[in-house]
């Protein structure tokens, strides 16, 4: 019963930064889907797969899982580089990046 702690990305309809500050711990699958061969649907008798976690910080999470005993693994977000401010930067005589066209 391995544990996931990781901060999620936001939605692709989300372009703000609400309800990105907070950490999920998820529990790894222990049995693999089953596929129903009526239907097609994907199923799985793992209840643990149904467990998710919230915290305020990646530090309560950690301490939850030492706390209860439970292995984890700790998943950083990858951070998009920071952009322009303003679309006349683009064309700023003094720009550090050439103008590539």
């Amino acid at each position: 019963m391995r544990a996931r702690i990781f901060e999620p990305a936001r939605s692709a309809m989300q372009s703000g930064k609400a309800a990105t500050k907070r950490w999920l711990l998820e529990f790894e699958p222990e049995q693999p889907l089953e596929i129903d061969p009526l239907m097609g649907w994907t199923s799985s008798s793992d209840m643990r797969r149904q467990i998710r976690l919230e915290f305020d910080s990646r530090e309560e999470a950690i301490a939850y899982c030492e706390a209860h005993d439970i292995p984890y693994d700790v998943f950083e977000a990858h951070r998009p580089a920071v952009r322009a401010k303003s679309y006349s930067d683009n064309f700023r005589f003094d720009r550090k990046e050439p103008w590539s066209h």
